[in-house]
């Protein structure tokens, strides 16, 4: 083991120890030997902290240890099916409560960035910073061309920092799985493994600027929300220069009721933009607390939405999006039993589970919800109780889903503070119905045959020769099937669909082509061409449906 990581360890135990997490370090087995000269120690004792949950005393010994620690706890703490509810809600309360660097050094990194002074790029520089996080601060300035941007800059060292306490995070679990029965059931190295991902994407701002953009593309012109100009010219791997959007924060009720804002309209605007960003565009903001959402009120009664800081932003697979919006207009039409086979279906439950006992465990939670405002209802308790059911049909962790999980409790808590009195399941599932009838349309459907269709006429195109060798590896006893072990059975399952899903496209690549040259060739009669055509597009169409 380094010796950073042993000496990082060593403090990190004298935190826990501080905030009277004993059974965090004996569980972790962590320096054994060392253990009782901490709890000799005279000021050991006289700082203990007593009287606080444990929840309380883990949420204050990670923002003693540090924002690499904070963060962490910030990500885990979406992870209630992995933890204690009690510990869930405390460490949904972490704020990256870090003091500024100062603006010398942010002065410095940026000359180092672009080779050349401050001055020479921007006609005026704060080195007052204008807010300040974790990993990096926002300073704000002007480009020469007059235009008044902010520029994010990382911290100093902060790589080399995260790359210690990443290493020191996976000692920790190693630790934890090594001696402590409970870490394999909550995945410790899994979930740090999870938060690498995530945090190392924020290192790199050129990253974040890409997400921006991308995001700002997906809504350009709407009503519903802006996102400031990225501009390219001037980002690098430690520094992002945006445009300076100048709204009201999200959490100051005061400034926007006295704006003359129509809350309830913005309210009903947030689940809109968050049904938008995961169906429409599949592409969403990940990062949606408080501090990152302001509020655009040129026009009260018809007030905007602006977003800041892209480091983390999710994507689902299609397969996945379709289940979930499957699931969510189960779940509003009160459809249980069709929410218990979409589990099935999905996979994301074992295939031998019983459909009916699901169907009764998901209406227990579901139906007490229902025709109830968002001031009555916490998705942190019902994700918890479906975690529970999860649990209960060995429903694996699905870590797509993790970020999205996230993202709902960023809107829970803004709708709450917003307009408490929203109807959150009348106002989302008119949104997802629409998305779902475009989804399904005849143009949608053609327009993904169309992006299909080459790959089509390749299968069409190799599938003789294909044929071909296979006979001619069974006539001479070459096509041999190796059963290997029991624990593949999975993996032999999802082949075979795939194998059926894609014989099933070729059958009908081969209809639908046949029917075409039927057609070229004018060939009597020439409505058997058209018969042929239709049914190989329509066996395809269904394919594609399925």
């Amino acid at each position: 083991m380094k010796l950073r990581v042993l000496a990082r360890l060593i403090e990190i135990q004298r935190v826990l120890l501080r905030h009277g997490l004993d059974d965090l370090v004996r569980a972790t087995h962590l320096y054994r030997p060392l253990r009782f000269v901490f709890y000799l120690s005279p000021g050991l004792w006289l700082s203990r902290r007593r009287g606080a949950t444990r929840g309380e005393r883990l949420r204050l010994a990670l923002e003693e240890l540090g924002p690499i620690f904070v963060k962490f706890g910030q990500a885990v703490s979406t992870r209630r099916d992995l933890l204690p509810s009690d510990i869930a809600d405390e460490l949904a309360k972490l704020q990256d409560r870090v003091p500024p660097f100062p603006g010398s050094l942010a002065q410095a990194a940026i000359e180092r960035a672009y080779g050349r002074p401050v001055s020479e790029v921007f006609s005026e520089f704060d080195e007052v910073p204008l807010a300040a996080a974790s990993i990096a601060q926002v300073h704000v300035a002007k480009l020469r061309t007059g235009q008044e941007v902010v520029v994010k800059v990382l911290r100093p060292g902060m790589r080399e920092v995260i790359a210690r306490d990443l290493e020191v995070l996976y000692a920790l679990a190693e630790l934890a799985h090594r001696y402590w029965p409970d870490a394999r059931r909550l995945r410790a190295i899994e979930v740090v493994a999870e938060y690498e991902k995530t945090i190392l994407d924020e290192l790199d701002l050129m990253r974040e600027a890409a997400n921006a953009a991308q995001l700002r593309r997906n809504f350009a012109g709407s009503p519903l929300l802006y996102v400031p100009e990225v501009y390219w010219d001037y980002c690098r791997i430690d520094v992002m220069v945006m445009e300076r959007i100048r709204g009201v924060p999200i959490s100051d009720m005061a400034a926007l009721r006295a704006a003359g804002t129509d809350i309830a309209k913005l309210a009903r605007n947030g689940v809109e933009i968050f049904f938008t960003q995961v169906f429409r565009h599949n592409f969403f903001h990940a990062d949606m607390h408080p501090g990152n959402i302001f509020v655009l009120v040129d026009d009260p009664a018809n007030p905007r939405y602006a977003a800041v800081d892209f480091g983390i932003v999710g994507t689902l697979d299609p397969r996945d999006q379709h289940y979930l919006a499957e699931n969510f207009l189960a779940v509003f039409d009160r459809d249980y039993r069709r929410v218990a086979q979409l589990h099935v279906e999905s996979g994301w439950v074992p295939p031998g589970t019983r459909v009916d006992e699901m169907e009764s465990a998901v209406r227990t939670v579901c139906e007490p919800i229902f025709d109830k405002p968002l001031k009555d209802i916490s998705f942190g308790t019902i994700l918890l109780r479906l975690f529970e059911i999860s649990r209960r049909f060995n429903m694996e962790v699905q870590p797509q889903l993790i970020l999205l999980q996230k993202t709902l409790l960023n809107i829970e808590g803004l709708g709450r503070d917003l307009y408490p009195d929203l109807d959150i399941w009348n106002t989302a599932s008119p949104i997802l119905r629409d998305w779902m009838r475009e989804r399904m349309s005849v143009r949608q459907v053609f327009s993904a045959l169309g992006k299909e269709m080459p790959e089509l006429f390749e299968a069409a195109r190799v599938l003789p020769a294909l044929v071909a060798r296979t006979i001619q590896r069974a006539q001479h006893g070459g096509l041999r099937v190796q059963i290997e072990s029991p624990q593949i059975d999975e993996l032999r399952a999802a082949l075979r669909a795939s194998n059926r899903r894609r014989d099933a496209i070729t059958i009908g690549a081969v209809i639908l082509l046949g029917g075409l040259f039927w057609l070229i060739a004018s060939r009597p009669p020439v409505w058997a061409g058209w018969v042929i055509s239709a049914i190989g597009a329509g066996w395809l169409v269904t394919t594609w449906r399925r």
